[in-house]
């Protein structure tokens, strides 16, 4: 819009000019306006019979280390939730040890084909054979994985919180040994 333009908008009488815009806000506060939205929450009954309604915060703080987040960290845990870093560590702890439950059976499986009279089958030792191979395939995979998975845990955790990474190459090779292949 060049000058001219803008002149002769200017210059209409004031009978011509279109309505100012309302704002919803317009008058009030973004706070006021806050506070009016929650009123009528509470006229609608949007509020009632809400869990833990009517009974005290517990406000307890017992961990030294939360700092600051004390409070937060209280009501995640009163309403059965854990902060991001504790379900890390959960899924951490979960995943390997159902990893290592895997590996177990197998290994058990090796023994009872050892410990049987007659020899296993060609059938049998193809299978258990693959299924060795496989499951070092998929536990080198995982332990890679959980390694990533530590690394965040340790650097969004304080140091009494930190894990140490698996090693690798160690646990895979132990794995092989504790579970001979058939010739």
């Amino acid at each position: 819009m060049d000058f001219k333009d803008w002149r002769k908008a200017h210059d209409k009488p004031e009978t011509e000019s279109k309505p100012p815009k309302v704002n919803k806000f317009h008058g009030r506060r973004y706070h006021d306006y806050i506070e009016e939205q929650l009123a009528e929450a509470r006229e609608r009954g949007e509020f009632d019979n809400l869990q833990g309604s009517g009974k005290p915060l517990r406000l307890d703080n017992d961990n030294f280390y939360a700092g600051d987040k004390a409070l937060a960290y209280s009501l995640l845990k009163n309403h059965g939730f854990a902060p991001a870093e504790v379900e890390l560590a959960r899924e951490i702890r979960t995943e390997s040890e159902r990893t290592e439950a895997k590996l177990e059976r197998l290994r058990q499986r090796g023994r009872t084909l050892r410990a049987r009279r007659l020899q296993p089958s060609a059938n049998e030792r193809r299978a258990y054979n693959a299924s060795v191979e496989k499951a070092a395939v998929e536990y080198e995979q995982t332990l890679r994985e959980l390694n990533r998975k530590i690394l965040t845990l340790n650097l969004t955790t304080p140091e009494a919180m930190h894990r140490p990474l698996f090693e690798v190459e160690k646990l895979v090779r132990g794995f092989r040994d504790s579970c001979p292949l058939f010739g």
